[in-house]
């Protein structure tokens, strides 16, 4: 069965400008064309991009993408990398649990420090002016800061814009 572009997104449930934005990083291949220069897909098409959507949920960037599909050609390689792979984003995802715990618990503490009243009062504002932080904030935005930096190649697809439907 062929698609067209707006159906495969319907089919898959993603945005046209994804499957665009995939085809131009070379994640999925140059799709035939009509006489209409519609683009035109097929069930290994279907397949590629749930496998590469599937990816992105996991949080793998789009040169991990590349390595895994380049990865399938070759069965007989040892997947030992990839397990690696999918161990380190576990680590990373165990971080940002703790990360966001301590947000929690520096939050809890926030909250309570409000016994209500005017503004000129207020606990919280009282403990956002001190500016205190722990050991731990201090580490945990010098990850985040590192972190920023990597995430930027594993955006899921190009800022939007108005471009063709073809």
């Amino acid at each position: 069965m062929a698609f067209k572009i707006g159906e495969l997104a319907r089919h898959v449930g993603c945005r046209v400008v994804t499957i665009r934005y995939y085809e131009k990083e070379g994640l999925l291949r140059a799709p035939e064309r009509t006489a209409g220069n519609y683009r035109l897909y097929d069930e290994t098409d279907v397949e590629r991009l749930r496998f590469i959507r599937q990816c992105r949920l996991h949080g793998m960037a789009l040169h991990e993408i590349r390595d895994l599909l380049s990865f399938q050609d070759q069965p007989r390689q040892s997947c030992d990398w990839i397990t690696a792979l999918v161990q380190q984003h576990l680590a990373n995802v165990d971080a940002q649990i703790a990360a966001l715990t301590h947000l929690r618990e520096h939050l809890a503490s926030l909250l309570h420090a409000c016994t209500g009243g005017r503004a000129a009062d207020c606990g919280i504002l009282a403990q956002l002016r001190k500016g205190e932080s722990c050991h731990r904030c201090e580490q945990m935005q010098q990850q985040q800061d590192a972190t920023a930096s990597k995430r930027r190649d594993a955006i899921d697809c190009p800022p939007t814009g108005s471009a063709a439907k073809k």
